[in-house]
């Protein structure tokens, strides 16, 4: 593997639409459903892989593997950008509460420079709907980092030095432009230095999601699987700096079927008002695209939203996407990281899709 190519995982995340013009048929009963995309997963080169469904009053976890166990609903995954639902919603959950306002500008330390372009100021809703005009990435992540954990060595320090050369590519709010470190900087505006426990505080813990982390403990450390590049083993990512954009975020299939169903069902979740606002359409990026507050909306062949976001470390990729209107959700992890090509995408978001379409259909 070339450090190049590996460095360059470090700004993956969620892209354009990815809906499937068609569907595959199917049979009718949901665990055949889902173990042909678990099957076809396998095929695509993922040793092991997990999926999760809530259709209407089901719900359903099932995995498979190349060799040896198959993972289950509480073996453990990284999470990738699918974080970033988490960081919105807890800022979804302050301005809810009164403490912050969605066009209020970033602020952080003195010692912290937000870049600048144009008269505007960049808001916290520019950060949540990657319309800040900040890169992917800050100018100086890359120059020291380990290819195979390449935000580990970043220090606040880092961060601070770092802004000082990142220039906006646009005026905030004007474009779409997906920034980790746009996710990155609205966790620490909201708690600097304290991010983790803040989205544990107000988001994972009120949601009852015990395996959504970045702390892996020891009994969860007994249930993850390894992750994989190019069929090889590789290291889990690690961040202390922009962790909000999901770079370091565990989970499991069971911890994201209950935010999901949160999602599905706002009325009944305690943070009814934060969720409602995370999904509502904040920016319209083009006929195809707008964005809630972390989630993409796209619109289906059928006129149905489909609300959804994708992630990726350097040996996982995941993706989970639902329709409110037809009460359905699917979540899917593979131990392998993989990136889309000009006319295809990853294929963990092509099953993703595909069985989302299949369901909403039946």
């Amino acid at each position: 593997m070339k450090r190049r190519k590996f460095l360059s995982v470090a700004a993956a995340g969620g892209g354009a639409s990815l809906l499937p013009r068609n569907a595959t048929a199917a049979e009718n009963d949901l665990p055949a459903r889902v173990r042909g995309h678990l099957d076809r997963a396998l095929a695509a080169d993922s040793p092991s892989v997990v999926c999760g469904v809530i259709h209407g009053a089901q719900r359903y976890v099932a995995g498979a593997s190349q060799d040896g166990p198959a993972p289950g609903g509480r073996t453990v995954f990284q999470l990738g950008s699918i974080g970033k639902t988490l960081t919105a919603t807890a800022l979804a959950r302050a301005v809810c509460a009164g403490t912050a306002r969605l066009d209020s500008p970033l602020v952080l330390p003195p010692a912290f420079p937000i870049p600048r372009k144009g008269s505007r100021q960049i808001t916290l809703a520019d950060l949540a709907t990657h319309t800040s005009g900040l890169p992917s990435l800050p100018a100086n992540l890359l120059a020291k980092a380990d290819p195979y954990d390449p935000y580990a060595h970043y220090t606040l320090d880092d961060l601070a030095a770092g802004l000082a050369e990142t220039p906006l590519e646009a005026e905030p709010g004007s474009a779409y432009r997906y920034s980790n470190l746009g996710f990155g900087l609205l966790g620490q505006a909201l708690a600097f230095d304290d991010v983790d426990a803040m989205l544990r505080r107000r988001v994972t813990a009120p949601l009852r999601l015990p395996d959504t982390t970045t702390t892996l403990r020891p009994d969860m450390a007994s249930r993850k699987v390894v992750g994989h590049l190019e069929g090889e083993p590789v290291p889990d990512w690690h961040d202390h700096v922009l962790s909000a954009a999901g770079t370091s975020v565990y989970s499991t299939a069971d911890d994201m079927l209950r935010f999901l169903g949160a999602q599905l069902h706002p009325e009944r979740s305690p943070l009814r008002a934060a969720i409602e606002l995370t999904q509502r359409p904040h920016f319209t990026a083009d006929k195809n695209l707008r964005l809630g507050l972390g989630w993409h909306l796209s619109t289906s062949t059928d006129g149905r939203t489909i609300t959804w976001h994708n992630g990726g470390t350097g040996g996982f990729s995941t993706c989970a996407a639902f329709s409110r209107q037809s009460m359905t959700a699917v979540v899917m992890m593979v131990n392998t990281y993989s990136e889309e090509s000009a006319d295809a995408p990853r294929p963990v978001d092509a099953l993703t899709f595909a069985l989302l379409r299949e369901l909403t259909k039946a």
